[in-house]
């Protein structure tokens, strides 16, 4: 039981890893979805409605959104990232 905690927390603590200021201000419009993910981690949550995909990025006091349209990032903002 132990081990599979363990092993939890790193794989949490491992994609926190990547929610940085740095890895956010590489961030660039038109940038394709796989090239975000392989900066930021998978994200915490998405929603896909007429072509358009918005994700989130960590949670309330500290997040990365970005706003996609045909798999391209339009627009992106951040809040707690220092």
């Amino acid at each position: 039981m132990k081990k599979i905690v363990l092993g939890l927390m790193l794989v949490v603590l491992a994609g926190c890893g990547k929610l940085t200021l740095e890895n956010y201000n590489q961030l660039k419009a038109g940038m394709d979805y796989d090239r975000v993910v392989s900066l930021l981690g998978e994200p915490t949550n998405c929603d896909e409605i007429l072509g358009t995909k918005s994700c989130t990025w960590g949670e309330e006091d500290k997040n990365v959104k970005v706003k996609f349209i045909a798999d391209n990032v339009a627009f992106f903002s951040k809040e707690g990232l220092k």
